[in-house]
């Protein structure tokens, strides 16, 4: 059995607190500002609106019971880790969303519903963000979008997208309101958008070149400090004539100030160029999901094992 090192479990920690805290702003959005308005949105709790609506169910309830549901289906598929952090970020928001019942009756901002709906946009798509980006989930159709990104790379945002589509649609049966399903369609494209737009960032990378005399010495911390690894490049200055070290570092956006702020310390004279990067795939950062024949494979394990 693998122990936890006291690292990864700062990270998970870390984890665990930015999920809560999405859990939060999602529960907020939805309660104070969308069911107020008696809109559908997408998603499980669209589908609990529903059932409050017609038959005067308790979301909090509705919501749980069928993400349980769901996870039972995708624990194959998913893993037991992602589906440990969703019964976590099930049970969560549904406390969250209880807890905020009592403001589910009036909106907080009065005779505005567009813009009570633009708002719970904004937090559903920001709260939704910060959980998948951590690695957790609210359940419902995350858990849907969870699936579909283990097997291909379309986006979270997209693939909630279309799993919404029907659920707004149906509070058509109720309400008999195009207003209502226009509202449910701006709210979800707002998820949709805001939420891409967090996980894209948290993902993005910078690749730095850093040409520098002291070239060991800026490795040797940028390795120490930021536990990033450093590539070792041979260039040759074709105005000096003059072989150099050209130090290539990948690193997460979040993390090139502290590595800027490194190569100044050691070289204030380095000369660096840093450019951002759409994707980095491989140890430390994204895995490539790209599906691959079969006959591609077994060839290769089949050298392996020889």
């Amino acid at each position: 059995m693998n122990k936890i090192t006291s690292h990864q479990l700062i990270i998970q920690s870390k984890d665990y607190v930015m999920i809560v805290l999405g859990l939060f702003l999602y529960a907020l959005g939805f309660s104070a500002f969308i069911l107020p308005e008696k809109v559908v949105t997408g998603g499980v709790v669209g589908l609990a609106s529903l059932a409050r609506f017609a038959f005067g169910w308790n979301v909090a309830v509705v919501n749980y019971v069928i993400n349980i549901i769901l996870l039972v289906i995708a624990y194959r598929i998913v893993g037991k880790q992602f589906v440990l952090r969703t019964i976590f970020g099930a049970t969560l928001s549904s406390v969250f969303i209880a807890l905020m019942t009592p403001w589910s009756y009036e909106p907080l901002v009065q005779q505005q519903p567009f813009m009570n709906v633009i708002i719970g946009g904004i937090l559903c798509g920001m709260g939704l963000g910060i959980v998948f980006s951590h690695n957790g989930s609210s359940g419902g159709t995350d858990i849907v979008a969870a699936m579909a990104t283990k097997r291909s790379n379309v986006s979270f945002g997209r693939m909630m997208l279309y799993c919404d589509v029907g659920i707004i649609s149906s509070s058509y049966l109720i309400f008999q309101s195009p207003e209502k399903i226009v509202y449910g369609l701006i709210i979800m494209i707002i998820v949709s958008l805001v939420s891409d737009m967090v996980i894209n960032n948290n993902r993005q990378a910078v690749q730095f070149m850093i040409f520098s005399e002291k070239w060991e010495a800026i490795a040797n911390a940028i390795t120490t400090d930021t536990h990033r690894g450093c590539t070792v490049l041979d260039g040759i200055g074709w105005y000096t004539q003059h072989h150099v070290k050209v130090l290539l570092v990948m690193c997460r956006k979040f993390e090139s100030v502290n590595i800027s702020r490194i190569i100044k310390m050691v070289d204030p004279k380095a000369f660096i160029t840093k450019t951002n990067v759409n994707g980095v795939y491989g140890y430390g950062f994204d895995e490539m999901k790209v599906r691959v024949p079969k006959e591609k494979i077994e060839p290769q394990n089949q050298e392996d094992a020889s």
